[in-house]
């Protein structure tokens, strides 16, 4: 698991030890910020289940403005710090050790451009992940980007009001969906 473009390309990666991270596969995110390509460029980018916070950075290395990581395990936030201060962009990175689903519920602050979405696979909590960013009406400006990463495996059709699919591409076991909010 490396950084694959920007600032800090090549720098590999820590992973989160265990195994309660799935992380992205170098080629799903190549693929993901190709399809992103400049205009990740002085985003704002909330991270929730960061894990190892591979996407946030690799958004940060890029040019991301700001990137707030989410993540109520204590190992993976000690991972996302290390490999942050290991690629040298902590000072544009926020990092919470709080539930998800608490962050959403509770979100006041600044809406962000571009929201990424890896719960842990097979628990049922990526639909429970996109209605609550769609439910929180602070957390999203129009045109916002929203990315969930899920195993195609646990795709199953989810009734949205104000968030519409655009696309969505399959990289192996990884099922990349796009969705654009739409007030």
């Amino acid at each position: 698991m490396r950084v694959i473009s920007g600032s800090a390309k090549g720098h590999r990666l820590q992973p989160v030890p265990g195994d309660s991270t799935r992380p992205i596969t170098d080629r799903a995110k190549e693929a993901l910020f190709s399809i992103l390509g400049n205009w990740i460029e002085g985003r704002y980018v909330l991270d929730l289940f960061g894990g190892t916070g591979a996407v946030g950075i690799e958004a940060l290395s890029r040019g991301a403005e700001h990137v707030q990581f989410v993540d109520r395990s204590r190992p993976a936030v000690r991972t996302i710090l290390q490999n942050l201060a290991h690629c040298r962009v902590a000072e544009r990175a926020t990092v919470a050790r709080r539930d998800s689903f608490e962050f959403l519920a509770r979100f006041e602050g600044e809406p962000f451009d571009l929201v990424y979405i890896a719960p842990p696979q097979y628990k049922e909590m990526w639909q429970k992940a996109l209605l609550a960013v769609e439910g929180c009406e602070a957390l999203l400006v129009e045109e916002s980007v929203v990315i969930v990463q899920i195993d195609p495996r646990e795709e199953t059709p989810i009734a949205l009001e104000s968030l519409t699919e655009f696309d969505r591409r399959r990289y192996g076991n990884v099922l990349l969906i796009f969705y654009e909010f739409v007030e």
